[in-house]
């Protein structure tokens, strides 16, 4: 699907934040590493999910009413077979149901769990003075207790991309601590170049997060995603 189809069936339903499925299509527009995962509306259709890319798995409310799903209950991880996962979907429907009782719910969302990696943040925003800025910095739970980022203007170079990623403290952690690999520097680089352009090209969008992004000994992968436009 085209961006521009994406971002036109939000606006008709008078929505300026995406859903994580129509976040992804936009993402895939710019060849930026997504972790493997559909949209299901039944369990037998997650569990043909589960059986071809394997257990453990994430599954994720979508709702065009619901930005923060942690904040509803409507995200629950490492699920480990076949009756956890049937548990854990009727489980995410009543949590969501019980929190935000109107909420529009188009499905559930299922994903290979990533293991292993360093969690990072590759986001972007609209700045009043500067225009389109990239962030990059430590992700998952850390991103708001340590607040240890590195900004750019775009469009960035790979140089510019190497630097960020230099600049911040994650960089100890991505070079390998106590044993651990290191992180695949060269592929985080192509996720903030592939970023910049979006960000670049993408004029409707006002706000972006890939939070986290894993970054592995042999690539990196975004596992959550939110995007915001005008």
């Amino acid at each position: 699907m085209r961006p521009s189809e994406v971002f036109e069936g939000a606006r008709r339903e008078g929505r300026s934040t995406l859903t994580e499925p129509e976040s992804r299509e936009i993402l895939k527009n710019y060849k930026i590493p997504l972790v493997e995962g559909v949209v299901v509306k039944t369990f037998e259709e997650a569990d043909a999910f589960a059986e071809r890319v394997g257990y453990p798995l994430v599954i994720k409310v979508v709702s065009r009413d619901i930005t923060h799903k942690t904040d509803v209950g409507g995200v629950v991880l490492d699920i480990k077979g076949e009756s956890e996962l049937k548990l854990k979907m009727r489980q995410i429907i009543l949590n969501v149901r019980d929190k935000v009782s109107d909420a529009a719910i188009g499905g559930i969302f299922v994903q290979r769990m990533v293991q292993g990696g360093t969690e990072v943040i590759v986001g972007g925003k609209e700045d009043p003075t500067f225009g389109k800025v990239l962030l990059f910095g430590m992700g998952g739970i850390y991103t708001e207790v340590l607040k240890d980022t590195s900004f750019r203007v775009v469009p960035i170079s790979r140089r510019d991309a190497i630097e960020m990623i230099e600049e911040t403290k994650a960089y100890q952690m991505l070079k390998g601590l106590r044993g651990k690999k290191a992180a695949d520097i060269d592929a985080l680089a192509d996720v903030l170049v592939k970023v910049s352009k979006l960000l670049e090209e993408s004029i409707e969008v006002k706000e972006l997060d890939l939070n986290p992004v894993f970054a592995m000994p042999d690539g990196a992968v975004a596992v959550d995603a939110r995007i915001v436009f005008e």
